[in-house]
């Protein structure tokens, strides 16, 4: 007799259930807005789906009388800008810090107790003393996320450095390779999936911590806007910008994901059977 977890659905049955969650949401928003405008006409907090478009058509393509810009997409470009600078820089630290730190004990030593306390520090704590250092410029946004990120991805990567088998490392270096290849051949190449994992669990986090620096002390970007619009309740702006968000951070994972596939197919072989 099957037990449930042999049923496995196919593609079609698939992609219907992934998408069930998100009809019962909308039409649970649509009903509480219905019922909302229905009893008052003038209610900010559920709007419409029209009251959305119409919002969302002055901000995208619309321009801006005083800046001659399409608000919506320079906020877009704008975040994004700040926040793939923080990533590319996060990971660039993460390896060029954590292989070295994983992979070489003196270093390990010294640097792993280190790494791993400054990557429990609140970085939202930190936020008004990276303005004081670095003002309220795009550095201390940038820097914001670095701090976030960095720490942790750092002491992942070292910590997927030391679980490599170490058969490995004997075989290549009797094969003759130095320390330099075995690092960039043999580990890099192994540490990337677990890195592309980490960076895709991050993302969250990176995207709260460019909304907190944003909404704070910032001249344009998708959390400025709406923390800007906030004080006049603007639900109609808010949430179809935290939507773009979701998608953003939904585009940005599934982006790495098939990277992840493409470079590291290695990883992603399933075993067929005979």
């Amino acid at each position: 007799m099957k037990r449930a977890f042999n049923y496995i659905p196919n593609r079609p049955v698939a992609i219907f259930l992934a998408c069930l969650p998100f009809i019962a949401a909308i039409l649970f928003y649509m009903a509480g807005s219905e019922t909302r405008l229905a009893e008052n006409p003038n209610d900010k907090l559920m709007p419409s789906f029209t009251a959305f478009g119409e919002a969302m058509h002055n901000l995208a393509f619309t321009e801006n009388r005083r800046t001659g810009q399409y608000v919506f997409w320079q906020d877009t470009y704008v975040s994004l800008e700040r926040l793939l600078t923080g990533l590319g820089i996060s990971v660039i630290l993460c390896l060029v810090i954590g292989l070295p730190v994983g992979f070489l004990p003196y270093l390990r030593r010294m640097w792993e107790p280190f790494v791993a306390a400054f990557s429990l520090i609140p970085p939202l704590a930190v936020l008004p003393i990276l303005f004081i250092i670095f003002g309220l410029g795009e550095t201390s946004k940038i820097v914001l996320i670095v701090f976030g990120l960095a720490p942790f991805l750092t002491r992942d990567v070292a910590l997927s450095v030391t679980q490599i088998p170490r058969e490995q490392l004997i075989k290549a270096q009797t094969l003759g390779a130095s320390t330099m290849q075995i690092m960039t051949q043999i580990v890099l190449p192994q540490v990337m999936p677990r890195l592309v994992d980490s960076l895709r669990l991050s993302l969250g986090s990176a995207w709260l911590f460019l909304i907190a620096a944003e909404a704070i002390a910032s001249e344009g970007g998708l959390g400025y806007r709406i923390f800007l619009v906030r004080r006049y309740l603007s639900m109609d702006i808010i949430l179809p910008y935290v939507l773009w968000i979701t998608l953003l951070a939904f585009l940005m994972d599934y982006a790495l994901a098939s990277w992840s596939r493409w470079y590291c197919r290695w990883r992603h072989l399933e075993l067929k059977p005979s």
